[in-house]
């Protein structure tokens, strides 16, 4: 591991005072890069998240995806974790926490506004991160490329149901905007150039790929801290103003992620999945599409609703949170069955057999 991904942790920390000080100091600046934005989609986060997602995106062999279909248990896994257990233990942790444990200190129509959030984001799989997590675990980017796919597809159907029905009302409106712009912006464009990449490197040399995505890997973190900078930049405000509100809304959204997480990965090894699949679908499942999570509670709640901020701290927990449970996979690759490699000619005395 290089330098940048052997301390990223550090480097996340560093990232998190850095965007917590600078945007405490220069608000001004925050404020107009939050303003570059469609449909509730910033649009220097998204070339950030590019600049993330492009080196797995020229590891992806076009060859090699039309093979996933033979190994459907790591998809079952995603589907099962993301639109089966997930939304509901939400909610369940939601209601725990606000309408019983942290009901002597949140006043109930903040409480319910609160629970709204957290819904929203138990019912938004991640899209774009999740490249991300794949690459940091060496998962396999031809599968998550299509676990990513089949979760897009189902999101399109059925976030407004499930979403209707854990929140009680009937008039979810689907920000459509919002969910088609990111899937353009963090699946179909890095695609598409990581395959006109690909496809001219292959040309080259053998090896052209391979060298290309070492030296682009130290720009992905890049990107990875200047995101968390902007991120926590935009919310510094809201980080000091209220800061045991955001304390409270992080401890179910923690446990969420981390109960979720276990639930995956004593499942994928139950499975017997290869490691470079049980990591990433593990971590698709724990992880949020938090762009359409916080355009859906504003559009219904309002821009500083209890709902809002519980997604905006979906947030600020994620990339933490999301890197240890990267650190968890990385140190567990024992646990679980070898990816297959592809067996190699026999060179004997100068012939190949």
């Amino acid at each position: 591991m290089g330098l940048f991904e052997r301390y990223l942790t550090v480097w996340v920390g560093l990232g998190i005072l850095a965007g917590v000080g600078l945007g405490l100091v220069m608000p001004g600046f925050f404020q107009g890069v939050a303003a570059i934005e469609f449909a509730h989609v910033n649009l220097v986060v998204a070339v950030f998240i590019w600049v993330m997602i492009y080196p797995m995106m020229i590891q992806i062999d076009w060859h090699a995806v039309r093979d996933v279909g033979r190994k459907p248990r790591g998809l079952i896994l995603t589907l099962v974790i993301n639109w089966l257990i997930k939304p509901f233990t939400m909610a369940a942790l939601g209601v725990l926490f606000f309408h019983h444990l942290f009901a002597p200190w949140v006043d109930p129509q903040s409480a319910s506004e609160y629970i709204a959030g957290m819904i929203l984001l138990g019912v938004a799989p991640c899209t774009a991160m999740v490249f991300v997590w794949s690459q940091l675990v060496r998962g396999d980017a031809n599968y998550t490329l299509v676990q990513v796919s089949v979760n897009d597809i189902i999101m399109i159907f059925a976030f407004a149901p499930i979403a209707a029905f854990l929140l009680g009302v009937t008039n979810i409106t689907v920000p459509w905007e919002t969910l088609l712009l990111s899937t353009v912006l963090y699946v179909v464009l890095p695609l598409a150039a990581g395959m006109a990449t690909r496809h001219t490197l292959e040309r080259r040399s053998p090896t052209a790929v391979a060298e290309l995505v070492a030296r682009l890997k130290p720009w992905s973190i890049v990107g990875l801290i200047a995101t968390v900078v902007l991120l926590f930049g935009f919310q510094a405000n809201t980080i000091i103003d209220k800061p045991l509100v955001i304390a409270m809304i992080a401890v179910p959204l923690m446990l969420q992620t981390y109960g979720i997480f276990l639930i995956a990965y004593v499942a994928a090894k139950a499975m017997k999945l290869p490691h470079n699949v049980a990591g990433p679908a593990c971590l698709i499942g724990t992880s949020n599409f938090f762009e359409l999570a916080v355009a859906v509670a504003i559009s219904l709640f309002g821009l500083n609703s209890g709902a809002a901020l519980a997604t905006v701290v979906g947030v600020l927990v994620e990339v933490p949170v999301m890197l240890s449970l990267v650190a968890v996979v990385n140190r567990t690759q024992h646990w679980f069955t070898p990816a297959a490699v592809p067996a190699q000619p026999a060179v004997i005395k100068g012939e190949t057999r």
